[in-house]
């Protein structure tokens, strides 16, 4: 199989991430912020993520990674198309359903909302699980050892070193709300986690 075929679908992907993503930056950036939880940590955490969204791109545009291709297989690659449609979708539902309640880094806005409704119904990170069935659409697609895997790694590392200061953030400004909430949405997989 054919390796631009890949490439193509890598590039209308991450096209897609940045279309969803785009109007929501646009208007987080106008919203007051009362609460800023961001660091030294978070700082790192997005220049990681930053990174996982380049090295594909890297991929796409230069020899740099040829070291570590090999052959495409078509089973992993309609795999990994799934994964990345699941992913997007989920991405784009998580925006939609949060509005003007969503940032980049961990704020909280004037007027923030605590929502429990549309995808939020069922899980309580549903950005996070977009970004993991995406990265993991993105290692069967990309057929090669160092790009494909890339944003799945820093994924790991962005989960296991945010979700506990988000979820911290979320208990401190509303209180039992989030706390009942925590019981009845899972964290990342509806009904199991």
């Amino acid at each position: 199989m054919e390796p631009w075929i890949a490439r193509v679908i890598m590039l209308a992907a991450g096209a897609a991430l940045v279309v969803i993503r785009g109007p929501h930056a646009r208007r987080s950036r106008r919203a007051t912020v009362v609460t800023n939880c961001r660091g030294t940590r978070e700082t790192i955490l997005l220049t990681l993520m930053w990174i996982a969204f380049f090295i594909p791109v890297v991929w796409l545009a230069s020899p740099a990674f040829s070291f570590a291709e090999y052959p495409l297989r078509a089973d992993l690659l309609v795999a990994g198309i799934a994964c990345l449609f699941a992913g997007l979708w989920l991405f784009y539902r998580a925006h939609a359903d949060l509005g003007a309640n969503w940032s980049v880094t961990l704020k909280v806005r004037q007027e923030h909302r605590l929502i429990t409704n549309g995808v939020y119904r069922r899980i309580r990170h549903p950005m996070y699980t977009a970004f993991l069935v995406y990265s993991i659409g993105q290692a069967l697609v990309i057929p090669n050892w160092a790009a494909g895997p890339s944003c799945l790694l820093v994924f790991a590392i962005l989960f296991a070193f945010r979700v506990g200061a988000e979820e911290r953030m979320m208990l401190a400004t509303f209180g039992d709300a989030y706390a009942a909430y925590m019981l009845r949405a899972k964290r990342l997989v509806p009904g199991v986690w």
